[in-house]
Parts: structure tokens; sequence; C-alpha cells
């Protein structure tokens, strides 16, 4: 194959965000495709016994199977790393599967990590279950008190795990002070940036270390396939991640990865357009919520504890995803949910389409009631994922859903 674009980190060095969403990572093979080829194979041939020899003992370059190699997947790779500005990228077949990868290939028995409290259910059964099991000390804080990283550091501590927004409660971390805790310590930050993504937040450029993905979200942006990413220095990617990717196979499909290409070529626009959607809308509802006893939670509103932080590190958008907590519970967040005709009710994020869910009975429902109040997922609290309809569309709706939950 011909790599024309997105291989020479020279040739991009001077590309914009949106470019490099474009253009970044692409191949073409002779016939000169315009679109990025679709490689559906397991395997590859060899011309001579001593070429497959010569690629397995690291020793020439090219494709020896689809679970280490394959030429549609590593376009995705070279095209997210290029985004998010990192040396190296690998992809997973999930963004669950990004998040444990990233964990379990520099993790030991007699390892420490210090979590956020506000994360998603299944990114918080990593830390308050699976980790325990192989001998790995865990410790959950309030990620939005700086103080509390630092109090929580052991001389075992290996890695930093959260997300910034959190799921679903929008909990904003620090990403310098956290970085450059991390650093002067040691310590390796993993930061999950799936409500935003490179177009909204690079937190490489706040010195985190190695960056994880629901791929599935905002990047390919319509639903329609499982994806993750893990991203980083090459040294780790090839040494640390890959041993483990390798031996475990936690790999997209050739299918999924041009999906998710194609959905990159659209991000930065739906990024932003999304982003400046769900700011009126919760405008529109927060007065609403106010009037009621309810509590907003969107960092790009001056409400927001952080929103001050939250704007600073995402200039250019504070994402699609709000939350708000109503004032009546379990009872009237259904209410609210049952009574919408154009929003779906919906526990996926980073579509299209606007999405709401009740995420104590959805998302986070396996965690159990006290680890939910600890970390503020109430019985009232709904998240929105603003999608690209009509504005006024999505506040005729809200509007009388509102009213029929006797908002």
């Amino acid at each position: 194959m011909k790599k024309t674009t997105g291989m020479d980190r020279a040739a991009t060095a001077n590309w914009r965000p949106a470019t490099r969403a474009v253009r970044g990572g692409t191949w073409r093979s002779e016939h000169g495709e315009t679109s990025e080829a679709l490689f559906l194979t397991s395997g590859y041939t060899y011309d001579d016994a001593q070429t497959v020899a010569d690629r397995f003992a690291g020793e020439a370059e090219g494709m020896t199977y689809s679970r280490l190699q394959n030429p549609t997947v590593a376009m995705l790779e070279e095209r997210i790393a290029l985004m998010e500005g990192a040396e190296a990228c690998r992809a997973q077949a999930s963004g669950m599967a990004a998040m444990t990868a990233a964990l379990l290939c520099q993790l030991s028995a007699g390892d420490h990590v210090v979590a956020a409290r506000a994360a998603f259910g299944s990114c918080r059964w990593l830390v308050d279950h699976l980790l325990p099991r192989f001998g790995i000390e865990t410790t959950v804080i309030d990620s939005a008190v700086d103080g509390e990283w630092d109090a929580a550091i052991r001389p075992n501590t290996k890695v930093f795990f959260f997300e910034t927004p959190a799921n679903p409660t929008l909990d904003v971390v620090d990403l310098t002070y956290v970085c450059d805790l991390a650093k002067a310590h040691g310590i390796v930050t993993v930061v999950d940036n799936a409500f935003a993504t490179s177009a909204l937040q690079r937190p490489l450029e706040f010195g985190a270390d190695v960056i994880a993905y629901s791929a599935t979200k905002l990047m390919d942006g319509q639903g329609r396939v499982l994806a993750g990413a893990v991203c980083g220095s090459r040294a780790f990617i090839d040494e640390v991640l890959l041993p483990f990717q390798r031996n475990t196979g936690p790999n997209l499909s050739p299918f999924n990865a041009w999906v998710v290409l194609k959905g990159l070529e659209t991000l930065d626009l739906r990024a932003q357009a999304q982003s400046r959607a769900a700011l009126e809308l919760g405008r529109f509802i927060e007065p609403r919520l106010a009037g009621a006893g309810g509590r907003m939670l969107h960092p790009g509103l001056p409400s927001h504890p952080r929103h001050d932080l939250a704007t600073r590190q995402m200039p250019r958008g504070t994402g699609p995803i709000f939350a708000f907590e109503l004032p009546g519970g379990r009872a009237q967040a259904f209410a609210l949910l049952d009574a919408l005709e154009l929003v779906d009710i919906s526990n996926n994020i980073g579509d299209a389409r606007t999405l709401m869910c009740h995420p104590a009975s959805t998302t986070h429902a396996n965690m159990g009631a006290e680890a939910r109040g600890e970390m503020g997922v109430t019985e009232g609290l709904v998240r929105i994922n603003v999608g690209l309809e009509d504005l006024d569309d999505l506040k005729e709706d809200l509007d009388r859903a509102l009213s029929a939950a006797g908002l």
C-alpha cells in the first residue's frame, strides 16, 4: 500500500485539528481510492519463508496477523494519535477494553491506584472489584478536591485514573495540578477523555501520560459500532501496552475501525455544534430546576463549581453531555423520561441524536445504592446527550416533558 498522508509526522506537523481528523493516517493502495479501504482479513501471505521469519522477528516491516496489525485499523490508530498529539495509539474492541488494557498492562500485585469516585459504572467496577482480585490496592477519592490526590499517594502508587468531565456527574479534574503532582511522584496518569475527545480537550497538553477512549461515543458519533483506543508515548504503547494486547486480544475489527474513521471526519463539526446546543439547552432547563429545588450539572454554565476550570481546559466547548437532578427522585425522573416524544431514552452518549437516561437504574445500576450515593448519582439524576436536531424542537420536547413531570 502507498502511505500517502499522515504517516510522515513532519508532513503533518502544521496541519490543524480538523484537517488531521479528515486526512490523518490515510493509506492508499495502487487503486488510488479516495475513501479508506476496508481490509477484511485475519491473516496475510508472504513471497517467501524468509520474509515471514523477518517480520515475526521484528526485522522487517509488514503485516503478520490481524490481532497485531491490519491496514484499516492502523489508519485509525495513526489518525487518532495525530488528533490527540500522541506519539502512538492502539485501537481496542470497546471503550471498556481500552480502560482495562490501559490499567492492567502496567499494574502488578502490590501496586496501588488512586481513582476518581465519579466515573462510569464499569470503570468503577474495575477499580472496586477487578483490580483488588489481583492484589492491586485501590483508593477512591473526590477528584474535584485537589488535596485528596496528594493525600492518597502511597509509596506503591503507580497510577492515577480519572475521567474529566466525569460520567454522569460532570465532575471536572484540574488536569495541570493532578498531572504535575503525578509526575513529581513518578505516577502514570490515565485519563478517560471520552466526554470531550481531542476536538474539545487534549489532556496530553496538560501533562497526562495515557489517554483512553470509548470511540463508540463521539468519535463514531452515530451509535453504530463499539470501539476504543489508548494513546501515549511510543515507549508506553510498544513496550507496555502492546505485549498485553498481543497476548490477550482485545482488538478492534477492521469494519468497526473503518466506521470510526468515517466518524472522525465530522468530529470537529459535531463536537462544537453539539456543545453549543447543550449549552443553550442547559440554560433553558436550569431556571425550571432552580424554581423547583432541582440542580443543574453542566460545566459550561456558571452554576457549575468548576466552571472556570472547565472552560480553560475545554475552550472550544464543554461537550454535548450534561446532567440534572430532579427533586422528586426516581418517580419524577421516570415521569420526565416517559413524557419525551422526540428525545430517545438510551444509555449511549456522543450520538448525533439526543438521548436521555436515568443513570441510577442503567449505567450505574450495578454499583449499589451506597456507592451511587457516594459519587452523587442520586435517584433524581438524569443525563442527557444533546444531538444535532433543531434546538427549538428539543426545547419544545423538554418543555412538555418537564411539565408532565411537574416542573
